[in-house]
């Protein structure tokens, strides 16, 4: 399972053939089924294979941490913002005018159900195992960037896709720089729920 071969093999099924298949029109069960063992495995590799214990690190460095991460989401907030008021105007914040239950609901199942496992996969399996097989801590960011992107693919949405890989760039740098799932995993959860929270929501799948 260490070798070179296996890994790219590995590799292919789940960050390009995988995500690539869930565009493909097939029974959604099926598609459940796929994704669920798929993400079994990957808690087997991280755990077996890559021996990690899930613990949070006592060292981590918070203040710098939140520092970045707070003006980036400044800047965020600014361009989703004046993105909405330009192009759908009377869905700007009205989750939260219409349905302040149902945002608190989703900003905890989203935070649990979606971005954990999502950063499990796409950052501490993808870092901790495939490093090795590029050749610059560039080129793992931006191959990082570009199948966190794929994975959402099945929303067909050009935007989407343009948001993920943006998204997907600052997730790896996170990830690079301070090796830490709980880390990139509160930034993720904090840029997902402001994008629902500002009236984006419908177009990464959230009721609203």
């Amino acid at each position: 399972m260490q070798s070179v071969s296996y890994k790219r093999t590995e590799f292919l099924l789940i960050f390009i053939i995988l995500p690539v298949s869930f565009v493909l029109d097939y029974p959604f069960l099926v598609k459940a089924f796929l994704a669920v063992v798929g993400f079994l495995y990957v808690i087997y590799i991280l755990v077996k294979v890559e021996g990690n214990k899930f613990k949070i690190a006592p060292n981590l460095q918070w203040k710098p941490f939140w520092t970045a991460v707070l003006l980036k989401f400044i800047i965020i907030a600014i361009l989703t913002m004046g993105y909405m008021f330009l192009t759908a105007r009377s869905d700007l914040f009205h989750i939260l005018y219409q349905k302040p239950k149902l945002w608190v609901v989703i900003l905890f199942a989203y935070a649990m159900f979606s971005v954990y496992p999502q950063e499990l996969i796409y950052r501490t399996l993808y870092f901790q195992r495939y490093a090795s097989l590029f050749d610059s801590k560039a080129l793992l960011v931006v191959v990082n960037a570009i199948v966190f992107s794929m994975a959402h693919l099945f929303y067909r949405n050009p935007l989407v896709l343009v948001m993920t890989f943006l998204g997907g760039i600052l997730f790896a740098l996170t990830y690079n720089e301070t090796k830490s799932t709980l880390l990139v995993t509160i930034e993720h959860t904090l840029y997902g729920c402001w994008l629902f929270t500002v009236g984006m929501g419908h177009m990464l799948g959230f009721p609203d």
